[in-house]
């Protein structure tokens, strides 16, 4: 029997680390903070759709809650002279803070190369679906644009009624090498859905950017410092 395994949390501690970071002091606080954090993921991704957001880091101290959002698009999320983030804040506190003084914090940070990854990829594959684009085009487009920057292989898989078929398929498109047992490889992986008219249709990605040891040793031998649980690791 195959058992399928998320790349991220297969790889947690070891060369990838949490996308939260905050302790809770009580036994009942603990579901109650990691709900919140799910529901502001959500909420925060769909607004936020069109700045083809990475991923969201959220930070928690006494009575402050600081999130920090990595997009492709920055200028989407900050608005004319910062008015995107408050406007942000306000839907953010009267949603989930209503009632509490919470001092919350959003912080943007701009992907370096929006092509290695996996979330930026499957949303412009997903936005090119609900344009009843041909999936194959879009897919071999998206494969050639990864590649083209530097990573080692690349995974595709979208499942639905594909060109508004009436039966639902899964099609996947793959170059390179994807490693599942490597931990070493750095395999970035996302999951999004498009809307389109037929119904929902899955997108899924797995990018292989590399060995991150690697990576590691190649910045220690420049000068360059290595942080993380990576270069803990690597060490």
């Amino acid at each position: 029997m195959g058992h399928k395994v998320h790349p991220k949390a297969f790889r947690l501690a070891v060369t990838r680390g949490w996308d939260a970071s905050w302790f809770a002091a009580k036994r009942d606080a603990f579901s109650a903070l990691l709900r919140e954090d799910v529901l502001i993921r959500a909420f925060l991704r769909k607004e936020l759709r069109e700045a083809l957001v990475d991923r969201i880091e959220i930070e928690r101290a006494r009575g402050k809650v600081t999130a920090t959002i990595h997009a492709a698009k920055p200028g989407i999320v900050i608005g004319r002279a910062g008015a995107g983030i408050e406007e942000l804040v306000k839907k953010l506190k009267q949603r989930f803070y209503r009632g509490r003084k919470v001092n919350l914090q959003l912080q943007v940070r701009e992907v370096a190369n929006p092509n290695l990854s996996a979330a930026v990829v499957a949303t412009q594959i997903a936005f090119d679906l609900e344009k009843r684009m041909p999936f194959r085009r879009s897919m071999k487009s998206a494969i050639e644009r990864v590649l083209k920057s530097g990573a080692e292989g690349i995974k595709i898989t979208i499942g639905g009624r594909l060109n508004g078929a009436e039966i639902a398929r899964v099609e996947t498109l793959s170059q390179g090498k994807i490693p599942l047992h490597n931990l070493r490889a750095d395999v970035n992986f996302a999951s999004v859905q498009a809307n389109t008219i037929a119904g929902a249709i899955g997108v899924k990605a797995w990018i292989n950017r590399g060995e991150v040891f690697q990576k590691a040793s190649e910045a220690e031998a420049s000068g360059k410092p290595v942080s993380g649980p990576v270069g803990r690791k690597a060490a």
